[in-house]
């Protein structure tokens, strides 16, 4: 087999390997982050609700 034709085929084929792997590595890093900025936002909200339930029982309190 000729060296030329090899390096020919080479390209292509390690182009292509190289842009899954790229493609593969961002799709997983940002569904990560999605995922790590659902998990916050629930959690603040969450410490809300709470927050908001001892207020209005202080608010109770100071009321009567």
């Amino acid at each position: 087999m000729n060296l030329s034709l090899l390096l020919l085929l080479i390209c292509p084929l390690m182009m292509v390997s190289m842009m899954f792997g790229m493609k593969g590595k961002h799709g997983r890093s940002a569904h990560s982050k999605q995922s790590e900025t659902d998990w916050t936002l629930h959690v603040d909200y969450n410490e809300l609700k709470v927050q908001n339930e001892m207020l209005k029982k202080e608010i109770q309190s100071l009321s009567k």
